[in-house]
């Protein structure tokens, strides 16, 4: 019966997962506010979400999404994971 349970829970766990991935949406990281950056994309919390608008607020807006790599703190592997979920 505990063994139901494990595999019951894990099958849970991974659809939701799942269909957490199938639903996040383009995140345009020129007009989107900290709380969306931070809601959306995956790595980036509150801290890094506010650096990214504080870097478009004193830099104008990016022209490319590898411009994130300039922000303090969002590094190549951060911008990789969120790839398919990033625009301008």
């Amino acid at each position: 019966m505990r063994m139901m349970k494990v595999v019951i829970l894990s099958v849970m766990m991974l659809y939701t997962a799942l269909i957490g991935q199938v639903w996040a949406g383009q995140v345009s990281i020129n007009s989107a506010d900290a709380p969306t950056l931070a809601a959306e994309l995956t790595g980036i919390g509150d801290k890094k979400a506010q650096a990214i608008v504080d870097f478009r607020k004193q830099n104008g807006p990016f022209t490319a999404i590898k411009d994130l790599e300039k922000v303090k703190g969002i590094s190549v592997k951060t911008i990789e994971k969120n790839k398919d979920n990033l625009s301008l």
